[in-house]
């Protein structure tokens, strides 16, 4: 039986917080996985989705990018717990029709938690809310898009926003690009613009591909794999049986992270008798626990150690070969990494001079070296000279083009690197938009579009007159929460692809359109050739295709390629040059335009019905060369930099719980840290809490400074946790509003979730008279 959605917010007196978990995954993971199936979906829909999830015609996990092995056979569970909770929020039977919106109004739902709002179910028909307007109430398809076409062309390209999430399909990503320049404007802000960015910005300049060099087997057989500001045990699951499976080759792991995430420590994998019945496997052969913003320092250290080991021992650890052969740059990298200040470096990173020489010592006997980072790296003003570093410690060995080593950059949701592939950016290169103009007969505009973070400085402003959101939940996944909030609300338009309710619905513009449309798990056949497929993008550049199976919630869906045509359509009309009512149709029109416009998609519909689909092109994996400007890989030079607090205030880093993707909140406990039932928690080590004159579980209100300015989120309780000294931890989105848009990495202009300093204040409730 599918039981019926919450009726209760979140109430955060009933937080619990126990002992962290010493290892993740095992027999309880199974079970939560089919416990929220059920809950959802039922058990024959739960059963009919989990056997075909990541599997070879199946569909591929809205959850996050971990890859699936296309050299040997899929395990029978190719899914972990939090992809089974994905899939179970995409299933579920729980529905939010008209009468939902009749019986809410704007008001009351502003009051409700994301949480809360999720949870209600999937949504059934397109709805509209007009100005003036206090509840949404359904609108036919039809009116739906002519009022989007009229709010578009009423408008100029500039002042129209199109926003995409990780989750949209390759082929939907194409057409959206697509439809964006075919109208005049590269403002596509997409989710990369807040994760990833910073790893484009280093890679691109660096190695000449903005994305990871190494593929799942590679992991398999490293000698040594860096986990670097990342969460496997949450984030990407999987990703932890691909590392016991190294350490069962005899790798080893070193972890890097402020906190001593769980899953690092140990795992008991799911998939095998060992794993469900005895302890965990350790993962991490050593722990670093860096401060928040120490690894640049970190890094730095590191190469200067190799190349002290080099010039005693000659031969010993340096790639000499590759390094005048492939590179730019070396000398003036040795010489900035002569010397090193040891007490500064200390101070930065939270770490003794002798652990940092023990992993040095790990990584000069490495033949095969991984360095593998998520957020935890990308979301610092000196993210991009971090990553920088960590390049060039992967070039002093040589580490691209051979087996078991490269650069690895963990993405978080699945297909986000598809979307980039396809064109989602706001700063095009020249070549994507003359295969555009060629293929398609319209010109596209040169000028760079708006990002993220310029999104929410164009709605604060007021020059935002329609924006439209494939997917994800804009309002909360950005910074200064509540100045993005005030700014939706004034666009003149708002449109929202969704299949769920989110908080970005609550505070949209003066106009407001929610069209459901299909999930990933979904049948997508109402077309005059039959059922379609679509395609994503994995972290190690594979294509394949996804195709849902399950009967949809309403029959009033449409899948996102239609969405788009017909929008486009009723923008354009129908003497525009763009067949969009041929690609809505058959999907393998939108292939094979693909084919003919980006490289290494030739011969696309053939290739993508392959079991395995195909891996992209990639010359530093593949040839071991570099199309940067200079045709060689870069070594750069950085200057020191660290975040530090003054006086009485710590460095906030945000991350998810263990019942959270992104914005969508699954339930309320983050089990292997030992916190259920509340949110809006801030994890301070004990001896800060003592030196700040807090206590345990103590009520306060955390104030943010940046440049002068302050900025406060009320109500949350301290507690006592084992991060690295001097820094604390809040999830994230309660704490993106302590986030200035201004404090942004530099080049990538990614927010600084990761860098926040912050003080904190007894909260003292308001007494009314």
């Amino acid at each position: 039986m599918v039981r019926p959605a919450p009726v209760e917010d979140i109430n955060e007196n009933k937080l619990e917080v126990h002992g962290p978990k010493s290892a993740a995954a095992g027999v309880e993971a199974v079970m939560v996985a089919l416990d929220r199936g059920i809950a959802q979906g039922g058990v024959a829909r739960t059963a009919r989705s989990m056997l075909r999830i990541n599997q070879r015609g199946g569909f591929d996990c809205p959850g996050c990018a971990w890859p699936e092995s296309i050299t040997g056979a899929r395990k029978p569970a190719e899914f972990c717990e939090n992809g089974a909770k994905a899939v179970a929020e995409e299933n579920t039977l729980r529905t939010v029709t008209p009468e939902f919106w009749a019986r809410h109004s704007i008001a009351e739902l502003e009051t409700k938690t994301e949480y809360w709002l999720g949870n209600q179910g999937r949504i059934t028909e397109p709805v509209v809310i007009r100005e003036g307007e206090t509840h949404y109430s359904p609108i036919s398809w039809t009116d739906a898009f002519n009022l989007i076409g009229e709010h578009i062309r009423a408008s100029t390209p500039d002042r129209c926003v199109f926003y995409t999430s990780g989750r949209t399909a390759n082929e939907t990503a194409f057409m959206y690009q697509l439809f964006a320049r075919s109208l005049g404007t590269n403002n596509l802000p997409d989710c990369s613009n807040m994760c990833h960015e910073s790893s484009g910005s280093a890679l691109n300049p660096t190695i000449g591909i903005g994305k990871g060099t190494v593929s799942l087997e590679d992991i398999h057989h490293a000698e040594l794999i860096f986990v670097v500001g990342q969460n496997p045990g949450t984030n990407h699951p999987r990703m932890l049986s691909a590392l016991k499976e190294c350490k069962d080759n005899g790798g080893k792991i070193v972890a890097v992270n402020p906190l001593p995430e769980t899953g690092l420590m140990g795992f008991k994998d799911p998939q095998s008798v060992d794993g469900l019945l005895r302890g965990g496997t350790p993962i991490a052969d050593e722990f670093l626990q860096i401060k928040v913003g120490g690894d640049l320092a970190l890094f730095q250290a590191l190469g200067h150690l190799l190349l002290e080991e080099e010039e005693r021992v000659p031969g010993s650890v340096i790639d000499k070969a590759f390094i005048d052969a492939q590179t730019d740059g070396f000398e003036e990298y040795v010489e900035a990494r002569k010397h090193i200040d040891w007490e500064e470096t200390e101070r930065a990173t939270g770490l003794s001079r002798l652990e940092i020489a023990t992993v040095a010592g790990m990584l000069a006997k490495s033949k095969a070296t991984i360095i593998c980072w998520a957020l935890g790296l990308t979301q610092q003003p000196h993210s991009v000279d971090t990553l920088r570093e960590i390049i060039n410690l992967l070039l002093l060995q040589g580490n691209f083009g051979k087996p078991g080593a490269g650069a690895c950059p963990v993405r978080g949701h699945s297909n986000v690197q598809g979307d980039r592939t396809m064109g989602i950016w706001e700063k095009p290169k020249e070549w994507l938009l003359e295969a555009l103009d060629k293929e398609f007969g319209i010109v596209s505009p040169r000028e760079h579009g708006v990002d993220s973070t310029e999104a929410l400085d164009a709605f604060a402003e007021g020059n935002v007159d329609v924006f439209v959101s494939m997917g994800g939940n804009f309002a909360l996944a950005n910074s200064e929460t509540e100045t993005l909030e005030a700014g939706m609300k004034k666009a003149g338009l708002t449109v929202h692809v969704s299949t769920k309710p989110n908080r970005s619905h609550v505070v949209h513009g003066k106009t407001s359109l929610i069209l459901p449309t299909l999930g990933r798990t979904d049948r997508d056949d109402k077309h005059p050739k039959g059922a379609q497929f679509l395609s994503v993008e994995d972290s190690m550049s594979v294509v394949r295709s996804t195709q849902g199976r399950l009967e949809p919630v309403s029959d009033h869906l449409l899948a996102e390629p239609v969405i788009i045509a017909r929008m486009a359509q009723a923008t354009f009309g129908d003497d525009h040059p763009v067949d969009w009512r041929a690609m809505a149709e058959d999907y393998d029109v939108i292939r094979d335009h693909i084919s003919r416009v980006l490289p290494g998609f030739e011969d696309f519909n053939t290739r993508i019905r392959n079991k395995n689909g195909f891996v992209l092109p990639n010359p530093p994996r593949d040839t071991r060369s570099f199309a940067t400007d200079i045709g060689r890989a870069r070594f750069s030079v950085s200057p020191l930099e660290y975040l530090e607090a003054p006086q009485g205030h710590l460095i906030l880093q945000t991350l998810r719980s263990h019942d959270q993707y992104n914005t969508t909140f699954y339930g309320l406990d983050d089990r292997y840290r030992g916190i259920s039932n509340g949110r809006r928690v801030v994890l301070v080590h004990p001896e800060d809490l003592r030196e700040l004159g807090f206590a345990d579980r103590e009520l306060v209100d955390v104030v943010s400074t940046f440049k002068g300015v302050e900025r406060r989120a009320e109500k949350f309780r301290l507690v006592s946790y084992p991060t690295a000294r001097g820094c604390a931890a809040a999830y994230f989105p309660e704490a993106n509003a302590l986030v200035h848009r201004d404090l942004v990495a530099r080049e990538s202009n990614t927010p600084g979730f990761k860098a926040m300093t912050v003080r904190f204040e007894p909260h003292e409730e308001v007494q009314l008279s």
